[in-house]
């Protein structure tokens, strides 16, 4: 299996190079040359077995074993999901929860940080450290190692989990950007409390979509990048979005297992709390490989860019009919979905224009679709908006949309607290809020499985205004009043790329790279 960059820059990259390198040097998204089909008795053959199974299966179709030998990718995976108080705390994984007969909840929050992103995070380190410790074993005596700086822009839960998966790792620093003032209280400890000294976190004046344009920008520094050798953990990083795909295939087999269900007789659908649209493209790859599935449920807060572009078609970064904020970004309840442009959306984008390409050839088909992305990525980048109406009824084959605003989301945890007795936090509440939307378009046989992306301790503050009796300390315990190591990167738009390029040399010069 080889990839390529959704805006055409030349030639194919391994696996191994896609992973390192995470964005690529034309600015694009790598995504696979192909979309391998599943085996032909996989739902007989994959039934009964094991999280860690059924990652193996799914990622031995997305990497050569001459890449990767099969007995390297077990112990990676077996690694990567141990079950214990400091791994994952559920012996499933990613469990699955009924609230009632057609709704289910897939909790992804029992990794080491409480959110989803441990899922390919604690994976996606150990991958990073697997492939620079090989470059260097095949290193001549004296020569010296090869290293990887990793860059990281966060809205709060990809930080730490990337902090927690790639701490202590030799050869690899860690650079986290997290925009000040916008994540929680516990997602900015989680971050700022791990003193482990490749592990460096700074605190961004801006949004998070300044952290991310940061992070695009210093990888495509040839210059920067070549001396730091950069890599990034961001859902731009394709290993991001693979190891996602495992999750829906968890669930669908519990699913199975549950009688009362019918999975056979029934449609369901993935409904998916997301804002950089990494999340729910992974689902997409599972559709696509022939995991079946309705329409995929897009559930967004009150930054809407998506759901604002499956109801017009239109692409815009600013909502024209809201009021103005600044940043161009909302503080909502849901921070980690506070998100002006969602990257991932790119490498969707690109399936679109290429099955709407009137050429016949692969070949052609490609390049075209490449060339339109580029396009639809400069008008976004120079003017804010992009008429994307031309793959709009083609994009809705896929998906829905909806959105939550804050009032919406904190009535809905108030809601299943009350009337499920189950707790959400408010990023799951934005999922739930959206289910019932798409519910009432919805099959009488539609199964809705709602994606929980965080465990509600996350978000206290906002769970306690729904629910004033909850202590998140019960799971947290002493982090909020640990000690800390925090850079503050204050500065204009225009500095802040020179701001954080500094910090990093500043790092590199006491050799600590």
């Amino acid at each position: 299996m080889k990839y390529f960059s959704t805006r055409g820059h030349p030639g194919e990259q391994t696996f191994e190079d896609v992973v390192l390198a995470g964005l690529a040097p034309d600015g694009g998204l790598y995504i696979p040359k192909d979309i391998p089909s599943l085996p032909e008795n996989w739902q007989s053959e994959w039934a009964g077995t094991s999280y860690q199974k059924l990652a193996i299966n799914i990622l031995s179709l997305f990497i050569s074993p001459d890449e990767l030998p099969p007995t390297d990718l077990v112990s990676l995976v077996n690694r990567t999901y141990g079950v214990g108080p400091s791994a994952f705390r559920d012996p499933s994984i990613t469990p699955l929860v009924q609230l009632d007969p057609k709704t289910y909840v897939l909790e992804l929050f029992h990794g080491p940080t409480y959110a989803f992103k441990d899922l390919a995070l604690q994976l996606v380190g150990n991958l990073f450290e697997y492939f620079l410790n090989r470059r260097n074993s095949r290193k001549a005596p004296g020569e010296p190692p090869e290293k990887l700086t990793v860059v990281g822009a966060t809205s709060g839960d990809t930080g730490s989990a990337a902090i927690y998966g790639l701490r202590n790792k030799a050869n690899i620093s860690v650079f986290i950007l997290f925009p000040q003032g916008r994540v929680s209280p516990i997602q900015e400890a989680q971050m700022t409390t791990v003193l482990d000294e490749n592990i460096h976190s700074l605190s961004v004046s801006g949004t998070f979509d300044n952290c991310q344009d940061i992070l695009k920008s210093l990888l495509a520094d040839k210059q920067f990048n070549e001396k730091h050798r950069l890599g990034a953990v961001n859902s731009i990083n394709w290993a991001r979005i693979l190891v996602q795909i495992v999750y829906y295939f968890s669930a669908y087999f519990q699913l199975l297992n549950n009688a009362d269900v019918g999975v056979e007789r029934s449609e369901i659908q993935f409904v998916v709390p997301t804002g950089n649209f990494g999340d729910i493209l992974a689902g997409y790859y599972a559709k696509r490989m022939g995991l079946p599935m309705g329409k995929l449920g897009v559930a967004t807060n009150s930054n809407d860019i998506l759901a604002r572009f499956w109801k017009s078609g239109s692409y815009q970064k600013v909502d024209p009919g809201a009021a103005p904020v600044a940043g161009g970004v909302y503080a909502t309840v849901s921070p980690a979905m506070d998100i002006a442009v969602s990257s991932n959306f790119e490498r969707l984008l690109w399936y679109l224009a290429y099955e709407n390409t009137l050429h016949h050839d692969e070949t052609s088909k490609r390049a075209v679709a490449c060339e339109q992305v580029r396009d639809w990525m400069a008008a976004v980048k120079n003017r804010g908006t992009v008429d994307l109406s031309a793959v709009l009824e083609s994009a809705r084959r896929d998906f829905v949309a909806d959105k939550a605003d804050d009032e919406q989301t904190i009535a809905t945890i108030r809601k299943y607290n009350e009337t499920k007795s189950y707790l959400a936090d408010p990023h799951t509440a934005v999922g739930l809020h959206a289910a019932e939307v798409f519910a009432k378009s919805n099959s009488i046989e539609t199964v809705q499985v709602v994606l929980s992306t965080a465990h509600p301790a996350k978000f206290a503050e906002a769970v306690q205004r729904a629910h004033s009796l909850f202590d998140p300390q019960t799971v947290f315990g002493d982090l909020l009043s640990r000690e800390r190591r925090v850079e503050a990167i204050v500065g204009t738009e225009e500095e802040l790329v020179g701001l954080v390029r500094n910090a990093i040399d500043r790092v590199a010069s006491r050799g600590h790279l």
